[in-house]
């Protein structure tokens, strides 16, 4: 009898035990993509996303403001630097430029990236004139970030429905201008997407409009 009821037991308490084992088996990881979601690595975060502080925030290397005011610095609002006169009018300086989104406004311009061009000195993500038969664009400092786009694409979209991509090259400068170095332009806006004539060309723009409002993202 004592012995039966062991086996009843045993019988019993296995299929429990197992279960007890599947459940506290670790759960497999999960990227998370919301901003502020917990995490302890950098792989914990989707996208452009890293942790900090335990919280999966915009990364400030990279430039994006995905998540907002629950950015690192609490703020987004670009204010500007300062103000350079040049030839007698005051240009004003942005060392920041608005918050890159899935669908960034800004103002297209034309811009002749090759020697001797309008563009001054050669592009300086890798110091050399080009063609402007290339799909190549230089963006505002902030932007830019410090080169941290350098050789990225983004898209490009027009009112007109066409879109393109285009590589990143050169920056716009907010900063400084009204030197040799800039041929003589004063400093870009901050939101300023200068284009080469093969992305007008693509676009279907017409380049001598000067100036285009459009939409941008990273390709």
């Amino acid at each position: 009898m004592f012995s039966q009821t062991m086996v009843n037991l045993v019988s019993l308490l296995l299929p429990l035990s197992l279960f007890i084992n599947i459940i506290s088996l670790p759960l497999p990881a999960r990227a998370i993509s919301s901003c502020s979601g917990p995490c302890n690595t950098v792989d914990d975060c989707d996208g452009q996303l890293i942790c900090i502080n335990g919280r999966c925030n915009d990364d400030p290397d990279v430039g994006t403001h995905i998540c907002g005011n629950s950015a690192p610095n609490g703020n987004n609002n670009c204010q500007p630097s300062g103000t350079l006169n040049c030839q007698g009018t005051s240009y004003t300086q942005y060392r920041c430029s608005p918050p890159v989104t899935s669908s960034t406004a800004a103002i297209l311009t034309n811009n002749d990236f090759s020697q001797g061009g309008d563009g001054g000195a050669p592009s300086e993500c890798d110091e050399s004139f080009h063609n402007n038969s290339e799909l190549i664009v230089a963006l505002s400092t902030g932007w830019f970030n410090d080169k941290s786009r350098c050789g990225s694409l983004i898209r490009i979209m027009a009112s007109n429905g066409r879109s393109v991509e285009a590589k990143v090259v050169d920056e716009c400068d907010s900063v400084n201008g009204c030197d040799e170095e800039h041929a003589g332009q004063p400093p870009c806006r901050n939101n300023i997407v200068d284009a080469s004539d093969a992305v007008w060309n693509e676009l279907g723009l017409n380049k001598d409009v000067g100036e285009v409002d459009i939409t941008w993202s990273m390709a």
